[in-house]
């Protein structure tokens, strides 16, 4: 292109850089993108470029009063998708995709989480916007020349070499990159977060096709699986608990690292403790939530099946057919029932929870919320429960019910007369505000047993506490660190996953405790629960695995494709050794299951986009007709 070409195109070119160079910045400073050699730092320097480029060129075709004002109205709606995936990033450690955007219900809620996610500097993300809009005014801007055809032309054949170059460039470092959605990482670290967000649009139209094309034999396939890999139910344990009312807890953000902790001499949760010395105890537990973070719990404990890599089910399926926990139990003569002191369209609940066939959700409006006895959130634990056991003494019984604590969600708001132990001292107030939060929900825990047990629902239930995901972020590695006494290594991260799992049975659990320290994941509790109410899950299609049978294989999936053995962790492409928390001497290690990992998600992704169980009934008619 020539000199006049260039001055006919110098406001783009100038807002290109402004955007190219902020991304940069924006890269190095607010995401933790991690770099292992020159190339990998000169592709994601590169990588916004094309996108910018191709964007900006629109305005190429416009006419030339109406070229800058575009410029301008594009550079203010790319910095915004900046801005939000930077404060998204803040709190979840990962980029936004579409589903997610479609989760606008949640915002009103969200509120105080969000703005606790602003901060003073975000604000020079608008310096550049503010000179663009000065530069517009001067002449030397205002009297632009038309583009002709072959400039135009010339432009965008820059453009792709750019984008082709960037292209060929990642797949040399990271081949079949395309085919690796589920690392969104990767994804903007070797294409651009713009691009991705196209990509991800992409993904989102061909999944939104697969439920047209889905027949019954894409079940079969996946059937024969699950059943090639079921394993016999503990027939000691089978029934243990049958006929027993179900009292599921999800306790909002709780991880691992603080039972039977300490801050400042003071136990962090001393109930909790000391239930887990009359229970059975799953100290290798592993959450293995998504984008839907607790609705993805949720799904995973009712469902047996993995959740998405993108968005959450509970809002982008909730319309398929399920063969919930709910239901399952409904033809043991169990009512169902969900409590969460919440707005019942959060996450999509209203709508999800019937397609898993609870009876009953107590929401929002079935509770006494005021100014008093609320925080952070909403409704306080401890009043949650209170109000929660009132409203179990009217269910049918026996009844499967579940439990979605508040408080100690982010950012771990408390009032001071609830703190019972100190904060942290660190440079993360997120980490900090945590541990006063857990020490609050593990007090109404005790509340809650000891309510139940007064109003003579104790002794006939079995009661399942689970953590529903990470509380503390990666973003919060350093402080992290200086609690633990350690650098947190990426096998740490992983290790950092696991979530309490306590399966509670009076008159048994307390007779003989167990801690088990088998590795296992969420999505292991329905197969296992059932097993204990002495359902039969031979037929399901589930993914989980009976934690008591005798011949489960030692192995838990997470949803970035990351994998645990027992003598593995598998992440990020490194394979360590538990044994020595360093990477594998033997790096094919692993190999063994990588294919599994990927196929299980694969296998679920397929079941929860076809919506494929929609088909079971038949499955099951062709099944009993063989047999």
């Amino acid at each position: 292109m020539r000199i006049q070409s260039f001055s006919k195109i110098s406001f783009l070119l100038i807002a290109t850089l402004f955007m190219w160079i902020k991304t940069y910045i924006v890269y190095k400073t607010s995401f933790d993108i991690k770099i292992e050699n020159f190339t990998q730092e000169f592709i994601l320097f590169i990588n916004p470029l094309s996108f910018l480029l191709f964007i900006f060129g629109f305005g190429l075709f416009m006419k030339e009063k109406n070229r800058n004002r575009y410029i301008l109205g594009a550079s203010m709606i790319v910095t915004f998708v900046l801005l939000a995936n930077i404060v998204f990033y803040r709190f979840f450690n990962d980029f936004l995709t579409i589903p997610v955007l479609f989760q606008t219900s949640n915002m009103g809620d969200l509120g105080s989480s969000i703005s606790s996610l602003f901060e003073p500097l975000d604000l020079l993300l608008l310096v550049d916007i503010v000179i663009l809009a000065w530069l517009m005014k001067r002449p030397r801007f205002q009297a632009v020349a038309a583009v002709t055809r072959k400039e135009k032309s010339a432009f965008y054949l820059l453009v792709a070499g750019i984008f082709f170059f960037n292209l060929g460039l990642a797949e040399t470092e990271r081949p079949q990159l395309l085919t690796r959605s589920f690392d969104r990482e990767m994804l903007v670290k070797n294409i651009s977060v713009y691009n991705f967000h196209i990509y991800d649009g992409v993904l989102q139209s061909k999944t939104s096709a697969q439920r047209a094309l889905a027949d019954s034999n894409s079940l079969t396939e996946i059937e024969n699986y699950v059943k090639a890999n079921k394993k016999e139910p503990n027939k000691d344990m089978f029934g243990i608990a049958k006929d027993r009312n179900v009292i599921l807890v999800s306790l909002e953000s709780t991880q691992s690292f603080v039972i039977n902790e300490t801050i400042n001499g003071k136990e962090i949760t001393p109930f909790l403790n000391d239930f887990i010395g009359e229970s059975y105890n799953f100290d290798n537990f592993y959450h293995q939530t998504g984008q839907g973070k607790t609705s993805d719990s949720e799904f995973i404990v009712e469902n047996s099946l993995y959740p998405l890599g993108r968005g959450a089910v509970f809002f982008t399926n909730s319309n398929n057919e399920y063969v919930a926990a709910p239901e399952l139990l409904k033809e043991q003569g169990y009512y169902s029932a969900v409590f969460h002191a919440n707005n019942k369209s959060f996450w999509n609940r209203d709508i999800m929870y019937q397609a898993l066939g609870y009876d009953r959700f107590f929401d929002v409006n079935d509770y006494e919320v005021n100014e008093e006895n609320s925080v952070g959130w909403g409704l306080k634990d401890k009043e949650f429960f209170e109000q929660s056991v009132d409203h179990m003494k009217e269910l049918p019984q026996p009844f499967y019910s579940k439990h979605i604590t508040l408080t100690n969600h982010f950012p771990f708001e408390l009032n001071e007369e609830d703190k019972m132990v100190d904060e942290f001292n660190s440079n993360s107030k997120t980490l900090n505000n945590y541990f006063p939060t857990v020490r609050y929900q593990d007090e109404a825990l005790k509340h809650f047993i000891q309510k139940l047990k007064d109003e003579g629902l104790y002794e006939n239930s079995i009661i399942v506490l689970y953590g529903d995901h990470y509380g503390i972020s990666e973003n919060h590695n350093a402080a992290m660190g200086e609690f633990l006494g350690k650098e947190v290594t990426p096998y740490d991260e992983i290790q950092l996953q696991r979530v309490p799992f306590v399966i509670h049975i009076p008159g048994v659990t307390d007779k003989n405790p167990k801690t088990i320290s088998d590795v296992s994941g969420q999505i292991d509790i329905r197969p296992t629960l059932m097993h204990l109410l002495g359902v039969e899950t031979k037929d399901e299609i589930e993914f989980g695995k009976d934690l008591f049978s005798k011949d489960k294989l030692p192995f838990t999936v997470l949803r970035d494709g990351s994998f645990i053995t027992d003598k593995f962790v598998y992440t990020s492409g490194t394979c360590y050794d538990k044994s020595t928390e360093q990477p594998a001497e033997d790096k094919d290690a692993c190999e063994p299951y990588m294919d599994k990992a990927k196929q299980e998600l694969n296998y679920s992704d397929k079941i929860i986009y076809g919506d494929l169980l929609r088909f079971y009934d038949e499955m099951k008619k062709e099944n009993e007709k063989k047999e």
